[in-house]
C-alpha cells in the first residue's frame, strides 16, 4: 500500500484568510464608507449617478481581471464607491431602494463573515432567533394576534409569490383537491408586475389574472369586486385570493383594505396585501390610517428595505394565521431534519423557497434594537410630508401638474407649459428626464399613466430638503426650455 502524503494548505489559500491583511484592509474601508456617508449626505459636487455607457463599465472590470493579481484594494474600493449610483444623496429621487442607515454595512459585513444559513437552524441559530423575534414584533405593530407568524424572504417579489402559493395551498386543503378548477386572482389593474408573474409561475397565466380598474386616484374600485366575482364564477374560475396594494408602485396609491376585507370574509377568498413599499406606515400614528384594516388580511408582504433604511434584500413575509405559512411546501429531507412533517418554525426551510437562507433579519433588527421603532416613523412622516409638501409646490406653479394628488412619497408630475402642443410633452419630458440623470444632478424615473409619460420621483433619502425640490423644479425648466428651442416650439 502506497505511503500517504499528508496534504498541505496552498500558499493563496493561506493569505487568503490571513487576519493582519483583512484588519488593514478593513480598517481602510471602514474610513472610506465613513468619508463617504458624510460626503453622500451633503451632497457636495457629488454626481447622483455617475454615468457611463454599460459596454463602457464592463470592458473596465474585463481589463481589472485580466491584469496581474492586485492586494491593493483600497483603490478598487475607491473606484466602485465613486461610481456607484448614491441613495444616500439628497438628489436621489428614483427608484424605492433605501437609503441606508450605516449599521447596515456593519450588520453585512457580519452576517458575511460568518456566513450562517437560516434555513436551518443548526446552521445558524442566532440569526434564526433574531428572525423569530423581528416577525413576531413586526405582526405585534401590523396588529396580527399571537397566532400569527412569518419569516424573512429575499424581496417583495418572492414574498409575494409565496404567499400566492399559500393561498392556493390552503384553498386546496379546504376543498379536499389536488388541484383547483381554473383557478385565479383579482388584483388592481395597478398591480405590480410581480403579480402577473406570480401568476405565470403557478401555470395560470394570463387567464389567471382578473384586473379590477382603479379610479380616479388608481385605487381598485372595490365596489366593481362583487360584478367581477360573479362573473368569474359563470366562467367557471375559482378565485383563489384578492391582492390589494398598499401602495401600487407607479402612482403611491393606497387601496380601501377594510372594503375589500369584507368581500373576500363574505366569499372566504384569501386577502393578501401587497405592502412591499407602503405597509410601512404601520410604524406612523400619523398615516397609518393609510391601511385601516390591514390586521384582516390573511398575508401582508413588507420590505424594509424600501421605507426603512434597510439594505436590500430585507423582506418579511407575515401571516395572520401562522400555521397556513406551512402549507405552502412539503419536502423529505432527513439530511436537514429529523421529522419531515413537524411544524419546526426555527427551520425555517420548511416554509421558505430558499434552504441556503442568508442572515435577512440581522439588519432591520440591529436598527429596531439600537434606535427603536420610533426611527422608522419619524423617516416615514418625513419624507410623506415632503411629498404632499412637493405637490403643493406643484400645483401652485403654472407650467407643471399633478394626475393624482399623492398619497404617500411617490410623486408623478409632468412639465407642460401652456405653449407646448400636447402630442409634444411626452417627447419633452422624456428628454427632461434623461437629460437630467445622464448629467449626474438628479436621479428621477418616470412612468406611464393613461397613455401620458410623467416624470416620477420616490422621496427617498432622509437628506433631500424643499431646498432640493426647488432645485429639482429649477433644473427641469431650464431643461424644457433647452428642448423648446432647439425644437422651435417657442412662439417667435
Amino acid at each position: 500500500m502506497p505511503e500517504m502524503q499528508t496534504p498541505l494548505r496552498p500558499n493563496l489559500v493561506q493569505q487568503a484568510f490571513d487576519p493582519d491583511f483583512f484588519r488593514h484592509v478593513g480598517h481602510q474601508l471602514i474610513d472610506q464608507l465613513a468619508d463617504y456617508f458624510q460626503a453622500a449626505q451633503k451632497g457636495q459636487t457629488m454626481a447622483v449617478m455617475p454615468w457611463e455607457k454599460p459596454d463602457e463599465r464592463t470592458n473596465h472590470f474585463q481589463t481589472l481581471l485580466e491584469a496581474a493579481p492586485d492586494e491593493n484594494a483600497q483603490d478598487f474600493f475607491a473606484y466602485l464607491i465613486a461610481q456607484n449610483i448614491h441613495t444616500l444623496h439628497p438628489h436621489y429621487l428614483g427608484h424605492q431602494v433605501a437609503s441606508p442607515a450605516p449599521l447596515n454595512a456593519l450588520a453585512d459585513l457580519l452576517a458575511s463573515a460568518m456566513n450562517s444559513g437560516t434555513g436551518v437552524y443548526e446552521m445558524g441559530s442566532p440569526m434564526v432567533a433574531i428572525e423569530r423575534v423581528l416577525i413576531k414584533n413586526l405582526n405585534r405593530v401590523l396588529g396580527y394576534g399571537p397566532q400569527a407568524d412569518g419569516f424573512m424572504t429575499n424581496g417583495g417579489t418572492l414574498g409575494n409569490l409565496t404567499a400566492l402559493l399559500t393561498a392556493r395551498q390552503a384553498r386546496q386543503a379546504r376543498e379536499g383537491l389536488s388541484s383547483l378548477p381554473k383557478p385565479a386572482l383579482m388584483v388592481s389593474e395597478a398591480a405590480h408586475y410581480c403579480v402577473d408573474r406570480a401568476s405565470k409561475v403557478m401555470g395560470w397565466g394570463e387567464a389567471g389574472l382578473i384586473k379590477i380598474p382603479v379610479d380616479a386616484q388608481y385605487q381598485m374600485r372595490a365596489d366593481l369586486l362583487p360584478a367581477y366575482y360573479e362573473q368569474a364564477l359563470k366562467e367557471g374560475k375559482t378565485i383563489v385570493a384578492v391582492v390589494a396594494n398598499a401602495c401600487s408602485t407607479a402612482t403611491g396609491a393606497y387601496d380601501n383594505i377594510e372594503v375589500i376585507a369584507d368581500f373576500c370574509e363574505m366569499h372566504q377568498i384569501w386577502l393578501h396585501v401587497d405592502g412591499a413599499h407602503g405597509a410601512a406606515v404601520i410604524f406612523s400614528d400619523k398615516y397609518k390610517k393609510k391601511v385601516e384594516g390591514i390586521h384582516r388580511a390573511d398575508s401582508v408582504v413588507i420590505d424594509f428595505h424600501k421605507m426603512l433604511l434597510t439594505s436590500a434584500l430585507t423582506t418579511a413575509l407575515l401571516y395572520k394565521n401562522g400555521d397556513d405559512s406551512y402549507l405552502t411546501f412539503s419536502q423529505q429531507a432527513s439530511y436537514l431534519w429529523a421529522d419531515d412533517e413537524e411544524r419546526e418554525w426555527y427551520n425555517l426551510g420548511k416554509r421558505t423557497f430558499e434552504c441556503t437562507k442568508s442572515t435577512l433579519g440581522l439588519k432591520a433588527y440591529l436598527l429596531w434594537r439600537t434606535y427603536g421603532p420610533d426611527l422608522f416613523a419619524q423617516h416615514i412622516d418625513y419624507l410623506y410630508d415632503l411629498g404632499h409638501y412637493f405637490a403643493e409646490m406643484i400645483a401652485q406653479s403654472d407650467d407643471f401638474a399633478l394626475p393624482v394628488a399623492p398619497q404617500s412619497n411617490i410623486i408623478c408630475f409632468r412639465y407642460c407649459p401652456t405653449e407646448v402642443p400636447k402630442e409634444e410633452l411626452n417627447a419633452l419630458n422624456s428628454f427632461m428626464r434623461e437629460t437630467l440623470i445622464t448629467s449626474g444632478a438628479f436621479y428621477i424615473v418616470q412612468t406611464q399613466l393613461a397613455g401620458q409619460l410623467y416624470l416620477r420621483l420616490t422621496l427617498i433619502s432622509p437628506f433631500t430638503t424643499v431646498a432640493t425640490l426647488e432645485d429639482l423644479l429649477q433644473n427641469l425648466r431650464a431643461l424644457g426650455q433647452q428642448y423648446l428651442l432647439e425644437n422651435r416650439l417657442l412662439p417667435h
